[in-house]
C-alpha cells in the first residue's frame, strides 16, 4: 500500500497545473442549476479521452464516468456538484467569472476539477484497481436539487454502488486540513409559504376588521415556541421567517399577509414533527382572532447523515495523506443543507469538508461574492479521493 500511496502522490503532483487550469476554466464559465450544458460537455470529453465509459444526460445535465479495474471488487462512487450561483463576482482575480450575475461562489468549480483529476490518476492505476469506480458529476445542488433526479435515472445502479463519498471546499479549515463528523453533519433545509387572511378595513376602526398584520405577528412569535417549548432542547431546530409582505397604506388594515421561511432540522423524526406543530399553532392563533390561513410546506433535502464505518475510513486515509494534525472532527453540525443526503439514504458513505483557506483572501464564507480558495487545496482533494478508492 505504501508503494501505491507513493504512485498516487507522484501522479497527482504531475497534473497539479492541469488541475488548477481546469478549476479556473470552470470558474470563468459558471452555469446555474440544470443549465450546465457546456460544463457537462467538457466533463464528458475529458473522461472520454481517459478511456472511461461515460453516460450523459443523467438527471438532465449530469454526467457519470465508470472505471472498471482489472480485478473484480466492490463499487465505490465519488460525487462532484457542477452548478454555480446567481452571484456577481467581486474577487478581482484574473480568472474571475466572465458571465455577469453568475459565479462559482461555493467551490463547485473546484469539486468538478478535483473529481476529473481523480479520474485521470485512477485511470493510470487501473491495473491495480480491484473493483469499479463511479465518478458522479451532478447538476443543481444549489437548487432545485440534482441528486434525486440522478438517483431516479439509476446513478447508483448498473453496477450497484457499495459506498459513496463527497467533499466540500470549506474556508473554515486551512489548506491541508479536513473536517469530518459522525452522524448528522448537515440539516434538512425545508421551506414554507404562509398566507394569513383577515378582513380589511379603515385604520380608524380596527374593531370592524380582522388585522392580518397583527395576527401574523402573533403567529411569528408562536412559531418560536416550537423550538423553546415543544421540541427537546437536545434537538437542534431553526424556524426562520425570511420575508413578510402585507398592507397597502398607513391607514388601511391589511386583509392579507404572506410570509416565507425555512425550517432546519437534523433528526428525521423531528423533521416530520415540526410541520404538524406549525399547523396546530397557526390554526389556533388564526381561528382565535377570526382569521384564516393557507400553509404550503415543502420538504427539500434530508439531513446529511454519515455512516460511522465510512467516517472511520475517511479518518484513516486522511491520517496518511494529511497527518494526524490535519484531521479535525466536526463536533457541531452545520444547519445548512446539502442534497448529497439523498445518496446517503440509499448507500453507506461520508461527506467531509476540505480546507481551502490560507489567509484573508481565501477566508470569505461560502456564497460570498469574494469567495475564493487557495488552489493548493485541490491536490489534497485528489489524493484523498484516490486513496479512498484503494482503501475501500
Amino acid at each position: 500500500m505504501k508503494n501505491l500511496e507513493k504512485k498516487i502522490e507522484e501522479l497527482a503532483a504531475a497534473i497539479e497545473k492541469e488541475l488548477i487550469a481546469l478549476r479556473r476554466d470552470f470558474h470563468q464559465n459558471p452555469e446555474l442549476g440544470f443549465e450546465e450544458i457546456e460544463t457537462s460537455r467538457k466533463v464528458a470529453a475529458y473522461l472520454e479521452k481517459l478511456g472511461i465509459e461515460i453516460k450523459t444526460g443523467v438527471g438532465r445535465t449530469g454526467v457519470v464516468g465508470i472505471l472498471q479495474g482489472d480485478s473484480p471488487g466492490p463499487v465505490i462512487a465519488f460525487r462532484a456538484d457542477m452548478d454555480a450561483l446567481p452571484v456577481t463576482e467581486k474577487t478581482g482575480v484574473e480568472y474571475a467569472s466572465k458571465i455577469p450575475g453568475k459565479m462559482h461562489a461555493c467551490g463547485h468549480d473546484g469539486h468538478t476539477a478535483i473529481l476529473l483529476a481523480t479520474a485521470r490518476v485512477l485511470s493510470q492505476l487501473k491495473s491495480e484497481l480491484k473493483g469499479t469506480v463511479k465518478f458522479i458529476f451532478q447538476p443543481a445542488e444549489e437548487g432545485p436539487g440534482g441528486a434525486l433526479p440522478m438517483i431516479e435515472d439509476g446513478v447508483l445502479t448498473d453496477p450497484d454502488v457499495d459506498a459513496i463519498f463527497g467533499l466540500h471546499l470549506w474556508p473554515g479549515f486551512k489548506v491541508g486540513e479536513i473536517g469530518v463528523g459522525y452522524g448528522a453533519i448537515m440539516a434538512a433545509p425545508d421551506q414554507f409559504t404562509l398566507k394569513i387572511r383577515g378582513r380589511g378595513g379603515h385604520g380608524s376602526a380596527p374593531h370592524e376588521a380582522v388585522d392580518a398584520i397583527t395576527v401574523a405577528a402573533q403567529v411569528i412569535n408562536g412559531l418560536q415556541h416550537i423550538i423553546s417549548r415543544q421540541i427537546a432542547p437536545t434537538q437542534p431546530v431553526v424556524v426562520t421567517i425570511g420575508t413578510i409582505k402585507g398592507g397597502y397604506r398607513h391607514n388601511i388594515i391589511a386583509d392579507e399577509v404572506e410570509m416565507t421561511g425555512t425550517v432546519r432540522t437534523l433528526s428525521p423524526a423531528v423533521r416530520d414533527e415540526v410541520p404538524e406543530r406549525m399547523e396546530e399553532i397557526i390554526k389556533g392563533i388564526t381561528s382565535g382572532f377570526g382569521a384564516d390561513y393557507e400553509l404550503e410546506y415543502t420538504k427539500l433535502y434530508p439531513p446529511v447523515i454519515n455512516d460511522q464505518k465510512m467516517v472511520d475510513l475517511v479518518k484513516e486515509v486522511a491520517n496518511k495523506v494529511l497527518g494526524p494534525d490535519g484531521v479535525k472532527i466536526i463536533k457541531e453540525p452545520s444547519m445548512g443543507g446539502e442534497d448529497f443526503s439523498f445518496y446517503l439514504e440509499k448507500v453507506s458513505g461520508a461527506f467531509f469538508r476540505l480546507g481551502c483557506s490560507s489567509g484573508p483572501e481565501t477566508s470569505y464564507p461560502l456564497h460570498h461574492p469574494k469567495f475564493n480558495i487557495d488552489e493548493k487545496a485541490l491536490l489534497y482533494g485528489v489524493k484523498l479521493f484516490c486513496n479512498l478508492a484503494f482503501s475501500f
